[in-house]
């Protein structure tokens, strides 16, 4: 069936109008590769580079979502516009996902100057969707003065928030670890922002001694450099995040002044891809094969997909991926073994 023509400009002109219906019709237009992204990007990229982006990310249940929610509320108060988008993990066995971050924000529903957005990772490694750098741009075009990005539950080396965030907030919650997890490289390098959220509980002031040991060990000593600050919260009362936001708007000066947003804010620029006019649509966006063909084996197609796009390599044909559930070719789901823990 052929897709809907898109009258573009007028599109834009609505989302920089405020209609989130403008908006989320331009966010689908991202995420499913449509034919007229190219000239999407193009007219919003003037409109673009102003929105403060703040990203939050850390291990499942640490509370990123009612983080993101008590935040939207202390921007709100500042009468700022916030856009927020957060991503939910894809399973790789059916391939859909259960878009339940959102559900957490209802106190913002409501509100004509809170755009909440949920999207699927669909495969895509490294906490977020293949499409979240468009996304964000497409808020930031929307007036959105701050956007809020919450990645997935990641583990240590899901890190690519940080290519993409004016500011990375790391969430960590007590007991999740010793001094020397702590110390490991990977996602606790990223942190512009420490939070130690559900500091209620025991071992809070441990995870925070932990993590300041730990960054007294990097290379941020010097003077004038950034040195990341732990906070302690409990998002669910709301408690600690007046401070949150006096250590984010620290970080948003420190950077303003010595250069680091204008450097963060060119890469994220760079993140913006878009397909070469050699590419079609279809083949840049592996969130439609993932989608329309089930979920590539090991979940690794999205992965290849981006490398060849990084070569060049694709030129309008189709990307190989895993056999199709048609076709009886599904990954099965693996059993555990005898000697599992789910067997003892």
């Amino acid at each position: 069936m052929a897709r809907r023509s898109v009258d573009v400009p007028a599109l834009v002109e609505s989302a920089r109008a405020g209609s989130p219906r403008a908006v989320a019709r331009l966010i689908s237009l991202v995420e499913d590769g449509h034919e007229s992204l190219r000239e999407v990007m193009a007219a919003l990229a003037p409109h673009a580079g102003n929105a403060w982006v703040i990203g939050l990310t850390g291990s499942p249940g640490v509370g990123k979502s009612t983080t993101t929610t008590a935040l939207v509320g202390a921007f709100r108060e500042r009468g700022l516009r916030v856009g927020v988008l957060a991503v939910d993990p894809s399973s790789p066995f059916s391939g859909g996902a259960l878009l339940g971050d959102r559900v957490r924000m209802q106190d913002h529903a409501l509100d004509p100057e809170v755009y909440i957005r949920s999207m699927a990772s669909r495969g895509h490694l490294g906490g977020l969707s293949f499409t979240t750098p468009q996304a964000i741009r497409v808020l930031d075009a929307a007036g959105c003065d701050v956007v809020l990005v919450e990645t997935v539950g990641v583990g240590q080396s899901e890190v690519e928030i940080a290519g993409l965030a004016d500011t990375s907030v790391v969430l960590l919650a007590p007991g999740m670890g010793d001094g020397i997890q702590a110390a490991k490289a990977g996602i606790l390098e990223i942190g512009d922002v420490f939070v130690v959220n559900k500091a209620d509980r025991d071992g809070a002031d441990a995870t925070v001694r932990d993590l300041r040991h730990m960054i007294s060990l990097g290379d941020r000593t010097e003077p004038g450099l950034w040195r990341p600050p732990v906070v302690k919260t409990v998002a669910a009362q709301k408690v600690g995040i007046d401070e949150v936001m006096e250590a984010l708007d620290k970080h948003r000066a420190n950077a303003s002044e010595n250069g680091e947003l204008a450097r963060r804010r060119e890469r994220r620029v760079a993140e913006t891809r878009m397909p070469p006019p050699t590419v079609s649509s279809s083949s840049w966006a592996p969130e439609r094969r993932f989608r329309a063909g089930g979920p590539p084996r090991h979940m690794k197609s999205g992965v290849a997909v981006q490398l060849a796009l990084s070569a060049g390599e694709l030129r309008g044909r189709a990307v190989s991926r895993g056999p199709s559930p048609q076709r009886g070719g599904a990954p099965t789901r693996p059993s555990p073994d005898a000697t599992s823990p789910a067997r003892r």
